[in-house]
């Protein structure tokens, strides 16, 4: 809902030809609200709505229509802004607005769990518990420098044109090359789920992650530049798949939706400054050797997590899920 009042304001402002710039923050920010909203209670409401058995496939799955919208996105937008701005922002509110009405359709997701007052020192509890589950930390933290160190989608479009120079539609297929990557690893895990090995598939998964971030990084052939974004993007899915059945699989109900916004906040926040710190890096040392650090920099993290997060490395099967035993859960209580 607030997404789609962030659109009307942004259509309104476009409509109105209005100068207050204060309406283009405050939309910004509203976005950014209803994300930090929407994306932990989604996770957690998911294993609720699915058979255990069938979580991993509707996992990827999801994932899978979040890589398409990424790549559909941008190139309906781009079409609509032709004909107008005007006729972009109205076709988002629109789809906001069937969104919203399929998702109120869904009726209420309850938590197999007991109901309890809501405390204060219960915001905590998601971090807390993070911090106990060894496994579950390492595949956070571990997916957070990755994204921190290898941010080359960042500075794609100076390689498009200064190092490629290929131009505007090669820039756009250079943009859409992770999402397609990431969408076709997110079909495979489809039809193939991850069933054993799991601590290797997460840190393969990131070190394939940064082996294409310096191809790409080295490269001057727009083919060989597409393909190592493929990849790129095939990586980061395998690495995102790993750690969302890990939040999901290894936090009881009553507290999965802490746990999930604690990974989000990370793995959000990385995206953001993994771009800030490869533009800094690109205006210190040029924009070649800042994306060659950050590819060199995610391997040495995969390398030194497999040291600092054994059990991560070594997870074989995933974890039954998670149930809330009450024992359990007054040891995971504060004071």
């Amino acid at each position: 809902m607030l997404e789609l009042v962030a659109a009307v304001m942004l259509l309104a402002f476009t409509l109105t030809h209005s100068r207050a710039v204060w309406m283009v923050f405050l939309a910004v920010a509203l976005v950014g609200i209803a994300r930090s909203f929407w994306m932990p209670a989604s996770q957690a409401m998911t294993p609720n709505l699915v058979p255990a058995a069938a979580f991993p496939g509707a996992l990827s799955v999801n994932a899978m229509l979040f890589q398409v919208g990424v790549i559909a996105g941008p190139s309906l937008g781009g079409l609509l802004v032709i004909a107008g701005v005007e006729w972009a922002y109205a076709v988002a509110a629109g789809l906001l607005v069937v969104a919203t009405i399929l998702m109120a359709s869904v009726g209420q997701v309850r938590a197999r769990m007991a109901a309890v007052d809501w405390r204060l020192r219960d915001v905590l509890d998601g971090l807390r518990f993070v911090w106990r589950k060894q496994p579950l930390f390492g595949a956070i933290w571990l997916d957070l420098f990755a994204v921190l160190l290898g941010g080359a989608t960042a500075l794609r479009p100076i390689f498009a044109t200064e190092v490629l120079q290929v131009g505007p539609a090669g820039f756009g297929a250079l943009r859409a090359a992770p999402g397609v990557g990431a969408a076709i690893m997110a079909v495979w895990l489809g039809l193939r789920p991850v069933e054993r090995y799991a601590g290797n598939w997460m840190f393969g998964g990131v070190a394939l992650f940064g082996v294409a971030t310096l191809v790409f990084a080295l490269s001057t052939n727009f083919v060989l530049s597409m393909v190592a974004l493929v990849f790129l993007g095939a990586g980061d899915m395998v690495s995102v798949f790993v750690r969302q059945l890990l939040v999901q699989l290894e936090t009881p109900d009553s507290i999965r939706g802490r746990v999930s916004a604690v990974s989000s906040m990370f793995i959000g926040a990385s995206n953001e400054l993994g771009e800030f710190e490869s533009g800094v890096t690109a205006s210190w040392w040029g924009v070649v050797p800042a994306v060659v650090v950050g590819g060199c920099g995610t391997l040495l993290v995969v390398v030194a997590y497999r040291r600092l997060f054994p059990q991560l490395a070594h997870l074989d099967r995933f974890p039954p899920p998670a149930r809330d035993d009450p024992p359990d859960l007054a040891r995971a209580a504060p004071g």
